[in-house]
């Protein structure tokens, strides 16, 4: 059953080795649920929730998430600290582990509410949301963001906003190492075509040595991962943990040295059934959940059968667990 946003218990201070990015429409519940089937302790992120969102919509549906979740963080868009405090609390109360504030998506909506890649220009407002959530909530608070924006990208720039959130209580910092053009680009090229600048976040560890600080942007293979700990916290996979999932299977024995075997596609597959039974009765189409998993046999037989089956039939009205057991089938 999914947690209530009522029940609070205490949450564990998540180990930074290893995270999936904050994707929005890509790292729901469902993805989320899936993931932690191949991983047992990377970390997860939610979708970007808006402090309005949380305040003045279905603020239950925002935080909902299944237990076997965990090691789970919320990320929120806001700039206005009262309601980033009100909304930490909230994520806390409802058991996430980690409350991350979004100081790196560059898209227009995001401007617009003066929150997200903006506020590299105002490190004082970032500031002042750290402190008021940090007195708010008990679980770390974390801030996620580029290297510089536009034509604001020095390294001396780089490392006040740094000093600002540190001092103000931030528990790590996650750094994609690339900057964001606000006018220009769109936030699908703002993940391409800006340079990939890890020179700039390894130095800034070496300056501030005592912040954990992990680094995010063109990780694409759990060996490239492990490449960079060691010299940074951690390492943050993004659309490759997506697209590729099955990546994520080796990570627990490659990241975090764990002996246990991973799991098969198959069993993954199996684990999956009843979750989606439980998801079916409770309304939720089936390709909300199927969407997130047509990347499970990759490269292996029967595998574009298994992506066709559920592509052509799970989004029709009514579909139910036969569109998966029939595309199941295909790969048994």
């Amino acid at each position: 059953m999914p947690i209530s946003i009522l029940a609070r218990k205490p949450a564990p201070r998540p180990d930074r080795r290893l995270a999936v990015a904050p994707m929005m429409d890509w790292t729901d519940r469902h993805y989320r649920y899936f993931a932690r089937l191949l991983s047992r302790h990377t970390l997860l992120y939610s979708e970007m929730v808006t402090t309005g969102a949380l305040i003045h919509g279905d603020t239950a549906r925002f935080l909902r998430h299944d237990p076997a979740e965990h090691p789970l963080a919320l990320q929120l868009g806001g700039a206005n600290p009262v309601d980033m405090a009100r909304c930490a609390r909230l994520g806390a109360d409802a058991g996430f582990c980690e409350i991350n504030i979004n100081v790196g998506c560059p898209s227009d909506r995001v401007q617009n509410g003066r929150f997200g890649a903006c506020l590299m220009a105002e490190p004082g407002t970032v500031a002042d949301c750290v402190a008021a959530m940090k007195a708010a909530v008990d679980v770390p608070v974390t801030v996620k963001t580029r290297i510089g924006i536009d034509h604001r990208d020095s390294y001396e720039e780089l490392t006040a906003f740094t000093r600002a959130v540190m001092d103000a209580g931030c528990d790590a910092l996650i750094v994609h190492a690339r900057k964001a053009w606000l006018q220009g680009l769109s936030p699908r090229e703002n993940r391409d075509v800006p340079p990939l600048r890890y020179d700039v976040v390894l130095r800034l560890k070496q300056d501030f040595p005592a912040l954990p600080i992990s680094i995010n942007g063109g990780i694409t293979s759990l060996e490239q991962a492990a490449n960079f700990l060691g010299r940074l916290d951690g390492a943050m996979i993004g659309r490759a943990a997506y697209q590729t999932p099955w990546l994520l299977a080796d990570a627990d024995r490659v990241i975090f040295h764990d002996p246990a075997p991973p799991p098969t596609p198959h069993e993954v597959l199996d684990a999956m059934v009843p979750y989606v039974e439980r998801q079916l009765a409770d309304g939720v189409p089936l390709n909300s959940i199927t969407r997130h998993i047509l990347g499970l046999f990759h490269a292996r037989p029967g595998a574009r059968r298994w992506r066709q089956v559920l592509s052509e039939q799970a989004h029709c009205p009514g579909a139910g667990i036969d569109v998966l057991r029939a595309a199941a089938a295909q790969v048994r």
